[in-house]
């Protein structure tokens, strides 16, 4: 296929990393991150995503700690860091991280590549206690645009608004990486897959995207999390996954990022155009 705006890409492998952080050991989450990001690249991925908050884990306990163990973005030593393997591998790697902004503190998420730190997300939606510890994100949902096409990023709780996904596909975006920490939603049945499963299938389907989902696993501090990270095309099938509950996993999908600008769903019906703007309000 030939695009407008050139000649087709070559498909490219795409890996989610579901891990345990261990709460307030940022070198040792770096290593451990680390040596999975290496692994994947070895196995051919050029794009790869970690969960949310995967430098220092989910559960803060107080404001001062949460402060403690926040970073500067883009010159803390997370970034530092994962600006450097990026560079070293010839990969991207979008990843969860505690973002000092001054005294502001941010839930965000920052893309680099191998020329270095891209750019930062900020989450815009709060989910329970992060309200306590966090402010709301100030930077809308923008859309990086890499050596490797259009890459939009949302965090967890984000993903319940489908606002978030039609704002980033009418911002061009080809693929949403998701870092994430689910949790087990209300009245959810034993045994039932992670609601986040469904909302972003029926995400990446509404909006003809793809979208590879990162969460983590393990009990941190009483809380469970629910794991299934999942690679999504943009019909909304899965391309990898879920992964399991409770285990490290590395998912991989390849991925025709061109596949992402065909919205059309038959002959009369075109995901976008179809939006009815004029009667929405």
């Amino acid at each position: 296929m030939i695009q407008a705006n050139g000649p087709a890409r070559p498909p490219i492998r795409v890996s989610c990393i579901q891990f345990e952080p261990e709460f307030g050991a940022v070198a040792a989450n770096l290593a451990r991150a680390s040596n999975l990001v290496r692994a994947a690249a070895a196995e051919g991925s050029r794009l790869i995503v970690l969960p949310e908050l995967a430098s220092t884990g989910y559960v803060f306990e107080s404001a001062a700690e949460a402060a403690a163990l926040a970073e500067p973005v883009p010159d803390g030593p997370s970034t530092r860091a994962w600006a450097a393997l990026a560079a070293e591998l010839g990969v991207h790697i979008v990843a969860g991280i505690a973002e000092s902004a001054g005294d502001v503190l941010y839930n965000a998420a920052v893309i680099v590549g191998p020329e270095g730190y891209i750019g930062t997300y900020r989450k815009a939606h709060l989910w329970d206690q992060e309200n306590v510890f966090f402010a709301r994100g100030d930077l809308g949902f923008p859309v990086f645009d890499t050596a490797l096409g259009k890459v939009g990023v949302a965090i967890c709780y984000d993903g319940w608004f489908p606002e978030t996904f039609r704002q980033l596909a009418l911002g061009g975006a080809e693929i949403v990486c998701i870092p994430t920490n689910w949790v087990p939603m209300p009245d959810q049945p034993a045994g039932e897959a992670a609601m986040a499963n469904t909302l972003h299938r029926a995400a990446a389907h509404s909006n003809g995207i793809f979208i590879a989902c990162a969460d983590r696993v393990g009990i941190e501090r009483g809380q469970p999390f629910e794991g299934q990270s999942l690679i999504i095309g943009p019909k909304g099938w899965p391309l990898a996954g879920p992964a399991s509950r409770d285990r490290t996993e590395t998912l991989s999908a390849l991925v025709d990022l061109d596949a992402a600008g065909r919205k059309d769903l038959n002959t009369f019906n075109s995901l976008l155009r179809d939006r009815r703007t004029d009667i929405y309000g």
